[in-house]
């Protein structure tokens, strides 16, 4: 005890004491490197961008330098770089980090937890898990720049709240859940900086393969970066929080953030729409306290769809967040005016900037805009989802539980299990498909000799179902997420006032099975299920799938597939210079599939460079690859398409015997160019006659055409806003498959039926010696559409 009555050199020599204390930290303090240290500039100040290499670096030497950090990778991009992890807490959280990954694993699965005293142990000194993932879409690049400063500020804070933080959460932080494409963008941004490009997107993808669609990759896990976060949340960390920190148009709301628009999807669990709305005000009143104008709730953002980044956690029981800030340049700042703001009216739930309402209180006038006005409010977002983290532990954590424990409990109607049966072709696919669902951490069983179910709730009879065939349990932790991609989707039709269908976020249904083309049933009733459990086996690992059902076993996850291509056909598949989402997709599937072929540049199409058997045109308009990217903004080695000379030279290419191959919104500039017989009979018409955001369709195939070997007469098909063909009598052109003449709708929300039944999805047409193949549809799409895969190696057979 000290006295401050006391003599006065006990009271010096206890003010010494303090000061050497206060010195101690205060160098302990400095010996933590701050951003501007490492990098030489303030990130998000103007003009200034990190790169990978540099974040990395930061990260690395942070890690060193504080007990409160521990930096892990948690493996590789698709270019091969590292992807990391900054585990942020107390230094005795950080030093029993598996003690505590332990304990939230045990919570996201109630069977493992004995009694009632094990599960209060385990909420009293278990600690909030959460993450914050910054710049997965890497232009909008400032979230991975603010990661530097948000670490900084959590390990050397001293203040009471930074302390609560670090003692009740261990933050998982993912400097970017892209880092391929912030070097992309931080290359791009410094060869452009002081140019009439500087602020301008990349003239490519962002990332190899998906691009802007990297955050629809959630529940399908083709790509690697995808593939490692998945197995850190929902196969080791199982975070209670998950925040991913976007940005969105300059001209939008400054900030949006949760409770969501209209619809909820009705398999995510009520109590955490609640809890996502809950910690959306809190981040509003926390930007409110600070004057910050031009934040908005309810507004643009639903949580109907299943595969992003921040929904996906909706079906592990946790609670996803998403915000959306306005961008500037790159990292040049903007100015907007009034009258911009003024004119941005289609937003969902915000339909006027500049007048306030209950979900905008505060509008934002214009002005000048900075990556560091960004970085703020995402500095204060993250705090404010740190401190609910903290000061509510043991609720989320015991809410958490009791989430997976319901799940584990019958509910009327809901079938029992679902049964993937063993002898249906396409056993690749098959094995994709369980692999995809292990790799979420759903539990898959084997059957080791025949079982009796029944498929229908009023079934008399029971069905005996094959050895070898598999089934996934709807009452596991997961139950949820089990029947989100087992089911159907039935989207709510929304009408605007003037009859208009108001576009959903993302798309309205994808229904894995029917994607993929792979059978599977609803179970109502396993026959004597006590006893008949005993005759299955739980699948530990993929290798088990790939035995059962009679393939090589392989030594990496998600391995490539056999080239299923008979003959070896030269092909070459069309890359613009803007970089086309659907193009990758492609690659994406010509890759998996281990299919030879060359990229075609504008300048191979204007020069006439098409010694190929086969050209694919990927679901680019006609602007996009006739005339390209725009001269204004770009130097002139990106700008321009192909122009009329690769017009005139595909037609070349095809009637001396080429093959092209064209999906979806390509095919209009085809048909136009090339004057082919087919209209697309969706061109033009207004979203109260007709309106598909993205649904699974159903076609009927003419089995016997050889573009149709291996596929079902009734064949699922992805229809993405897409076309339809009618097609004038001529006797050139061949029609494959055409869209069901009634009940085409298979899984999500189609206005205006009528229009689509019956029409063309599928044709070839001869031309010259060559022929044109046209999908109405995008037969790759996402590389998540497996059941439609045959048709483009069909096609691609010489």
């Amino acid at each position: 005890m000290i006295r401050v009555n006391g003599s006065s050199s006990v009271v010096h020599a206890t003010l010494r004491l303090c000061g050497l204390i206060l010195l101690f930290s205060a160098a302990i303090v400095a010996q933590v490197p701050s951003p501007k240290s490492v990098l030489g500039f303030y990130p998000t100040d103007d003009k200034t961008i990190a790169d990978w290499r540099q974040i990395h670096d930061y990260f690395t030497k942070l890690d060193k330098a504080s007990n409160k950090v521990a930096v892990r990778e948690i493996g590789k991009t698709t270019n091969g770089k590292p992807l990391i992890v900054a585990f942020i807490s107390s230094a005795d959280n950080i030093k029993n980090l598996d003690k505590y990954r332990q304990i939230s694993a045990k919570l996201a699965d109630p069977r493992a937890i004995r009694d009632e005293k094990e599960l209060n142990d385990l909420v009293k000194n278990g600690k909030t898990i959460a993450s914050i993932a910054c710049s997965i879409h890497s232009t909008e690049i400032v979230a991975s720049q603010m990661s530097m400063n948000l670490a900084y500020d959590l390990v050397t804070a001293t203040d009471a709240e930074t302390k609560e933080i670090l003692e009740n959460t261990i933050l998982l932080l993912l400097p970017s859940s892209n880092p391929d494409g912030v070097d992309i963008v931080a290359d791009w941004y410094r060869k452009t900086l002081g140019t009439k490009s500087e602020g301008t997107s990349p003239p490519e993808l962002y990332h190899h393969y998906a691009g802007h669609d990297n955050n629809r990759d959630w529940f399908m896990l083709n790509l690697v970066e995808t593939q490692a976060i998945t197995k850190l949340f929902w196969k080791e960390w199982f975070p209670q929080l998950v925040y991913d920190v976007h940005q969105q148009g300059a001209t939008a709301s400054r900030f949006i953030i949760p409770p969501f628009f209209d619809p909820p999807n009705p398999r995510v669990n009520p109590s955490i729409l609640r809890e996502v709305g809950l910690i959306g005000y809190k981040m509003a009143a926390d930007l409110q306290a600070k004057n910050v104008e031009g934040v908005a709730t309810n507004s643009t953002y639903d949580t109907w769809w299943h595969g992003g980044f921040r929904s996906a956690p909706y079906y592990h029981n946790s609670i996803g967040i998403l915000s959306e800030a306005a961008s500037a340049n790159l990292m040049s700042p903007v100015t907007i005016r009034r009258e911009q703001l003024a004119g941005n009216r289609n937003t969902r739930g915000l339909s006027n900037l500049l007048e306030i309402a209950t979900n905008y209180p505060d509008t934002w006038e214009g002005g000048v805009w900075r990556p560091a006005d960004i970085a703020q409010i995402e500095m204060t977002a993250s705090r404010s989802l740190l401190q609910m983290g903290a000061k509510f532990r043991e609720r989320y954590l015991r809410n958490f539980y009791e989430r997976g424990r319901e799940n584990l409990s019958p509910k009327t109607g809901e079938p029992q299990a679902f049964i993937i049966p063993a002898g249906q072709p396409n056993a690749e696919t098959v094995s994709r498909f369980l692999e995809i669902l292990m790799a979420q951490g759903m539990e898959v069983f084997e059957m080791k000799q025949e079982l009796y179910l029944k498929m229908e709730p009023a079934q008399r009879d029971f069905h005996e179902m094959p050895l070898g065939s598999f089934l996934v349990f709807v009452n596991q932790p997961q139950k949820n997420n089990v029947l989100s991609l087992f089911e159907k989707q039935v989207y709510p039709s929304r009408l605007l006032p003037n009859g208009d269908a108001e576009a959903p976020y993302d798309v309205a249904g994808w229904t894995l099975p029917m994607q993929m083309g792979v059978e599977a049933e609803a179970i109502y009733q396993i026959r004597n299920f006590e006893t008949d459990r005993a005759t299955l086996k739980k699948v530990e690992n993929i290798n088990q799938v790939r035995s059962v059902v009679n393939l090589s076993p392989v030594n990496t996850a998600f391995a490539k597939k056999p080239n299923p291509l008979k003959t070896n056909p030269k092909i070459g598949l069309y890359k613009g210079a803007g970089g086309s989402m659907d193009e990758g997709w492609t690659r994406l599937v010509l890759e998996t599939f281990q299919i030879p072929f060359r990229s075609v540049s504008n300048e191979d199409m204007r020069s006439g460079n098409l010694d190929l058997d086969a050209i694919i045109l990927p679901a680019d308009s006609e602007n996009t690859i006739v005339n390209g990217l725009s001269a204004e903004r770009y130097p002139t080695e990106f700008a321009g398409g192909i122009g009329t000379a690769g017009v005139d030279n595909l037609k070349k290419f095809v009637e001396n015997g080429g093959k092209l191959i064209c999906f979806d919104d390509s095919c209009e500039m085809v048909m136009k160019r090339f004057s082919l017989p087919l209209r697309n009979v969706l061109a033009g018409v207004r979203r109260n006659e007709f309106y598909n955001p993205g649904s699974v369709v159903k076609l009927d195939v003419d089995t016997k055409d050889p573009l149709a070997k291996g596929l079902r007469p009734e064949t699922a098909a992805y229809f993405s806003s897409s076309s339809a063909f009618d097609i004038a009598a001529d006797a050139r052109v061949k029609i494959i498959a055409k869209y069901a003449a009634k009940d085409a709708l298979l899984s999500g929300w189609m206005l205006g039926e009528k229009l689509l039944n019956g029409k063309t999805a599928l044709a070839e047409v001869t031309v010259g010696k060559g022929k044109i193949v046209l999908f109405a549809f995008r037969p790759q799409h996402r590389g998540q559409s497996w059941g439609t895969f045959p048709f483009i190696f069909n096609a691609l057979e010489k």
